[in-house]
């Protein structure tokens, strides 16, 4: 994923996370503890920042701005921002920019997907090292991503519950590319038995079909508020679970190492991220409090 040697640290080196809304966001604790980890003196902050004004704000930016984390709704707006890396090529979903020159400049930025090695990563680690039937709740961009991790983990076949069977015939059309074969089902449908299911849905849109999943690993990109419908009915069945957090905190980990050219530990990562959690919580609690 990384060009050339690791980043020059210098003393005013700045990344962020962009996206809108994006106060909500765990990005920059996270980035702050791959920092703090490596003993960099970087600074990682978070700007609200829309679809059609990325590539504006990416011109504003000076040199020394190494990177930008990008989230809802910029992960196709990034895509025509620089080099696209491979993964990017396929899916035309992007979440990552690293500047290897001024920012602005298209032909020294380099745009990565680190999502499908994010969820790679996280459902191997769980344990599950072989998939040969997913099925994924919703068919819009982190679906796509989605679609791709599972081809990686050996699924043949997907089936999509989703609304719009457009979008889904558009996911069936991507997976044709590196062969898992994507049938559509409306979302509240019963879709049978798989090895992994995926849930890229709000919490409330997943809870009607929750009952319904059955599967040996069960992955909702939700972390707040938590439990989620699906992860309680996960729970109650004694299926194996992961969060939001997960994948958030595995996918930072290819970040990090596109922006600063050096590895962290998930667990660093995984850590920082429940701990900013944790405290929000806390202060939400406090708050509504006699």
């Amino acid at each position: 994923m990384v060009h050339g040697e690791p980043w020059e640290m210098h003393l005013m080196t700045r990344c962020a996370v962009v996206g809108s809304p994006i106060d909500h966001s765990l990005s920059p604790a996270i980035h702050q503890a791959a920092y703090g980890w490596l003993g960099l003196d970087w600074r990682y902050e978070r700007h609200r920042v829309g679809a059609a004004d990325l590539a504006g704000f990416v011109a504003g930016l000076d040199t020394s701005w190494r990177g930008l984390s990008c989230t809802m709704p910029l992960k196709q707006a990034a895509v025509a921002l620089g080099v696209a890396d491979p993964v990017v090529q396929t899916l035309a979903v992007a979440n990552t920019l690293v500047f290897d020159g001024v920012p602005a400049d298209p032909l020294t930025t380099r745009v990565y997907n680190t999502d499908v090695s994010g969820l790679v990563s996280a459902v191997r680690l769980s344990g599950v090292n072989g998939v040969t039937r997913a099925v994924l709740l919703g068919n819009g961009a982190t679906a796509r991503s989605a679609l791709l991790a599972v081809s990686q983990l050996g699924a043949s076949q997907a089936t999509v519950l989703a609304r719009d069977p457009a979008k889904s015939a558009a996911l069936a059309e991507l997976g044709q590319g590196f062969g898992v074969e994507v049938h559509h089902l409306d979302l509240g449908s019963v879709p049978g038995p798989a090895d992994l299911v995926v849930s890229t849905l709000p919490a409330a849109a997943a809870a009607a079909v929750a009952a319904a999943l059955t599967a040996e690993l069960v992955v909702d990109v939700v972390y707040d508020p938590w439990p989620t419908p699906l992860a309680q009915e996960a729970i109650r069945r004694g299926l194996r679970l992961l969060s939001g957090l997960d994948l958030l905190a595995h996918q930072a980990v290819g970040q990090v190492e596109a922006m600063t050219g050096r590895t962290v530990p998930v667990e660093v990562l995984l850590e920082a991220a429940q701990s900013e959690l944790s405290r929000r919580r806390l202060g939400r609690a406090g708050a509504v409090s006699p």
